[in-house]
């Protein structure tokens, strides 16, 4: 039987509407909206681009939306400074800057700036120890580990006992997401197994999963004999493999692989991501749910 399909676009659009929904009601009865503030250093063409999905998405949900563009050759002191007026202002509940910064700027200096109860992308260390915690005391889980949770849970995947084995050990999705399925928590409640590249005999690991959730950057990495059958997939990889010429444009577009073999694991597991249109739409959508919790923190009705 050929597996369920997780598909983000449209986990995105519900938890979207509901967000929507929310901002009109706190709107109402408080008369305020969230406020996210962008700070875009220089014109890298990918952070631009990632940079106007925000803002259009902010917008469309209704959040006071600033956009603050910076020269390259910004000074590490005045950035410094700029994030200092934004931890000050009462109408900002979150801050985001967007990376990479050029390299006269010290990446983790900045980070570390942002006040961690305006920090919705969760990477302050402050944030980091709280994830770590669990229960109450999180604020902003790391978005894109938060939306595969959610896809995880509303897709109906049961995880209190699961074997879970997270392939990859990055700070921005393996270790954030493995810490929050062992947590004793909704959506959570799991057996966790770290893996990665320097693992011996990663297969066995990979074949106890009940959830499988790989994201090491390696297109193809897990082949579908490593594959529960059953099991649920969650592959985060976004892997450039080429080019192709657009039938609808005409133009070139990017071939785009995960890190598991999608056709024949499709056929194995119980539920898979596909890609592109899996993980990837719930990253931003999970930073303006961050955003609209800052909100309600501040208002005391989180």
């Amino acid at each position: 039987m050929t597996a369920k399909l997780i598909k983000g676009t449209e986990i995105r659009d519900q938890i979207l509407k509901e967000i929507e929904e929310e901002v009109k009601k706190i709107k109402e009865e408080h008369g305020v909206v969230p406020g996210l503030v962008t700070i875009l250093v220089g014109e890298n063409p990918a952070s631009v681009s990632y940079v106007t999905a925000k803002i259009k998405t902010a917008k469309g949900l209704g959040f006071n939306e600033i956009q603050d563009n910076q020269p390259e050759d910004i000074s590490e002191e005045d950035l410094l400074a700029l994030i200092d007026k934004y931890n000050k202002d009462d109408s900002i509940h979150g801050i985001l800057v967007q990376l990479p910064l050029p390299k006269h700027i010290d990446e983790k200096k900045i980070l570390n700036a942002i006040d961690p109860d305006k920090d919705v992308d969760g990477f302050h260390p402050v944030n980091v120890g709280r994830l770590m915690i669990g229960g109450s005391e999180v604020k902003f889980p790391p978005c894109t580990p938060a939306g595969i949770q959610e896809m995880i849970v509303r897709s109906g995947v049961e995880t209190s006992g699961a074997e879970v084995v997270v392939v990859g050990r990055s700070n921005i999705v393996g270790k954030p997401i493995a810490n929050m399925m062992l947590q004793k928590a909704e959506g959570a409640n799991a057996t966790v197994t770290v893996v990665h590249t320097r693992t011996k005999d990663l297969a066995s690991h990979c074949k106890r999963a009940d959830i499988l959730i790989v994201a090491a950057g390696v297109p193809g990495l897990v082949k579908p004999e490593w594959i529960k059958p059953g099991a649920c997939v969650i592959d985060v990889g976004v892997n450039r493999v080429g080019e192709k010429i657009s039938e609808k444009t005409g133009k070139k577009i990017a071939i785009l692989k995960g890190d598991v073999d999608f056709d024949a694991a499709k056929e194995i597991a119980g539920w898979i991501t596909p890609v592109p249109g899996g993980v990837g739409p719930m990253t931003i959508t999970m930073l303006m749910k961050n955003t609209l919790k800052s909100l309600k923190f501040k208002l005391g009705i989180a």
